[in-house]
C-alpha cells in the first residue's frame, strides 16, 4: 500500500533563506525556515522558526496546493498570524495523494514563498485519542468508545472498523495495580469492587498499518453499591446429545433466568442495527441454572452469551459475557452414508446426521471425510480421503459386494477434531462395461456353437442313413443295359 510509516513529525526545510532586497528604505525580511507539518486525525498544525528575531511586527501566511493542480489556496486560520504556528482542519481532498504547503513572512513588504516538500496526509497522520463514555455497575464498568477523529472524519473515513482498542485501568487509590486489556468499542470490565473509584485511559491502533495512537485523557468513575441480586457467574457451554448446554452458578434460589446471545462481529460496530442482543426462546423465565438449545440455532462463527437473574421485582446485572466458538465447541458427528451402485463403481453422498428427534443437525463447519472400503469377502481395507460430500469410487469389480464406513474431520490447522466412524454400509456393484462385452461375446460364441452342432447333426444323420438304410433304387448301369436291349429288339 502506501508508505505509511515514519516519524511522527516530518521536518521539511525549504533550503537557504531567501532575502528580499530592501525597497524604499524598508527592512530585509528573511523567509521563515524549519517548517514542520503535524497531523493528528483531521487536525493539521504548521510550525516554523523566525529567521530574524529582531524584526518586529512581522506576520506570516500559509497556503496549500491540491494534488494535480497549480492553484494555491489560502489556509483558513493561517493568514497574517503573529506567532510561528497555525492550526486548521484538513481540507476536503484526497488524503492518499501528495499536497504542498508554503509560508511567507509579511511586514508591509513580503518575503518570497517558502515551498515545502510534498507530503501525503494519510501517511503522515497520527491516530488521536478515541472518545470515551463510561457507565458504572456494582462490580463492572461499561466502556463505550467512539473512533478517533470526528464523525465526518476525512483521514479515517475508510478505517472506522479497523481500529483496535486497549485500555489501562487502576484503582484511584492505588495507581500501581494496573490492568491492561484489549476491548471492543462497546465492552465491559468485570471483577471490580463495589463503591470504588476506578480510573482508565484508552488508545486506538491500526495493526495492518502499524499505526499506534495516543492515550485518551484519564477518566474516573465510581462503581455502584452492591446489587440486591448478584449476577450469574461461571458460565460454561458444552455439547450433549447434539445440543448445546449452557450452565451457570447463582447464589439465590427462587429466581428465574433468561439468556441472550450476540454475534461477535456486531461488537466491532456497536452503533449499527446488528448490535442487538437476542433472546433464546427456550431459555426465558427458566428456574434451573442451565439452558438447553439446538445446535442449528447458530451458524458457523463466534458468539457471546449472557444470563440475567430476576425475582420478579428486581433483576441482577447481566453476567459476564461468555464467548464461544462454534468450530471449537461443536462435536463432530459421524455422517450418514448414502450409496448408489453404478457401472463398476459406487457413488457416495455424505448426508447430515440427525439428532435424537430425527432432525438433521446442521454442521456449519468445514469438514473432510475419511472412508474405509473393503470387499465383503475380504478383510483387506482401502483408505480414501475426500473433501466433498458427493463423490464416486471408481474402478471396482462388477457384481461384487463392497462395504464402507466413514468419519468426518474438522478442517482446521489449529485443532484436530474428528467424529467416530459411522455404521458400515454394504452395496453390490452392477455389471460393468467389460462384463457386457463378455456377455455379447458369449452370446455370439453360443450362436456359432449352435450352428456348428446343427450342421454336425445333419452330416451324421446322412451317414447313418447311407450305412444302415441304403436306397432300393437300381443302379444306373442296369438301366443302361435295359435301354440297349430295347433298341436291339426293335
Amino acid at each position: 500500500m502506501l508508505a505509511l510509516l515514519g516519524a511522527t513529525a516530518l521536518v521539511l526545510v525549504a533550503g537557504t533563506p531567501w532575502v528580499l532586497p530592501a525597497a524604499g528604505g524598508g527592512i530585509n525580511l528573511n523567509c521563515s525556515q524549519n517548517l514542520e507539518v503535524n497531523i493528528i486525525d483531521d487536525n493539521v498544525t504548521l510550525k516554523w522558526n523566525r529567521r530574524d528575531e529582531s524584526v518586529r511586527n512581522t506576520t506570516f501566511s500559509a497556503d496549500y496546493e491540491k494534488p494535480e493542480t497549480d492553484n494555491w489556496i489560502r489556509l483558513p486560520g493561517c493568514q497574517h498570524v503573529t506567532g510561528t504556528e497555525c492550526s486548521f482542519s484538513l481540507p476536503v481532498l484526497n488524503v492518499f495523494k501528495e499536497i504542498k504547503f508554503r509560508v511567507r513572512a509579511e511586514q508591509g513588504i513580503t518575503s518570497s514563498w517558502c515551498e515545502v516538500i510534498s507530503i501525503t496526509p494519510f501517511a503522515k497522520a497520527q491516530i488521536g485519542p478515541p472518545g470515551v463514555h463510561l457507565e458504572a455497575e456494582d462490580t463492572a464498568i461499561i466502556v463505550k468508545l467512539s473512533s478517533p477523529g470526528t464523525k465526518d472524519s476525512i483521514i479515517w473515513a475508510l478505517e472506522g472498523s479497523s481500529f483496535l482498542y486497549s485500555l489501562v485501568i487502576w484503582k484511584n487509590s492505588s495507581s500501581v495495580e494496573r490492568r491492561t486489556k484489549n476491548v471492543y468499542p462497546r465492552d465491559t470490565i468485570y471483577e471490580l469492587s463495589p463503591e470504588t473509584t476506578y480510573c482508565l485511559k484508552v488508545k486506538a491502533e491500526i495493526l495492518v498499518l502499524r499505526k499506534v495512537g495516543v492515550y485518551s485523557p484519564v477518566y474516573c468513575i465510581n462503581t455502584t453499591v452492591e446489587n440486591k441480586i448478584p449476577r450469574p457467574e461461571n458460565l460454561d457451554v458444552s455439547v450433549k446429545n447434539q445440543r448445546y448446554v449452557l450452565k451457570w452458578d447463582h447464589a439465590f434460589a427462587n429466581v428465574t433466568f433468561r439468556v441472550q446471545w450476540l454475534h461477535a462481529f456486531a461488537k466491532r460496530n456497536p452503533g449499527s442495527h446488528l448490535y442487538q442482543w437476542k433472546q433464546i426462546t427456550d431459555c426465558e423465565n427458566i428456574t434451573t441454572t442451565q439452558c438447553v438449545f439446538p445446535q442449528n440455532l447458530f451458524l458457523r462463527g463466534i458468539y457471546y452469551l449472557r444470563v440475567q437473574a430476576s425475582d420478579g421485582n428486581n433483576s441482577s446485572f447481566w453476567s459476564e459475557e461468555k464467548r464461544f466458538d462454534i468450530e471449537i465447541i461443536s462435536i463432530i458427528h459421524p455422517p450418514i452414508i448414502n450409496v448408489k451402485s453404478t457401472s463398476d463403481s459406487l457413488r457416495i453422498y455424505m448426508d447430515a446426521p440427525q439428532d435424537s428427534e430425527n432432525e438433521p443437525v446442521n454442521q456449519h463447519v468445514p469438514l473432510s471425510y475419511e472412508i474405509i472400503l473393503w470387499k465383503n469377502t475380504s478383510n483387506a481395507e482401502r483408505k480414501i480421503l475426500e473433501n466433498n460430500r458427493d463423490f464416486t469410487i471408481p474402478h471396482l469389480q462388477p457384481l461384487t459386494v463392497y462395504c464402507l464406513k466413514a468419519r468426518a474431520h474438522l478442517v482446521d490447522k489449529k485443532q484436530n477434531k474428528s467424529s467416530i466412524f459411522s455404521d458400515a454400509v454394504c452395496e453390490k456393484t452392477k455389471p460393468g462395461n467389460s462384463s457386457k462385452s463378455w456377455l455379447i461375446a458369449g452370446i455370439c460364441l453360443g450362436l456359432f456353437a449352435l450352428i456348428a452342432v446343427v450342421y454336425f447333426v445333419k452330416v451324421l444323420q446322412k451317414a447313418i442313413t447311407y450305412v444302415f438304410f441304403p436306397s432300393l433304387k437300381p443302379s444306373s448301369n442296369i438301366d443302361k443295359v435295359r435301354t440297349l436291349l430295347f433298341f436291339v429288339n426293335v
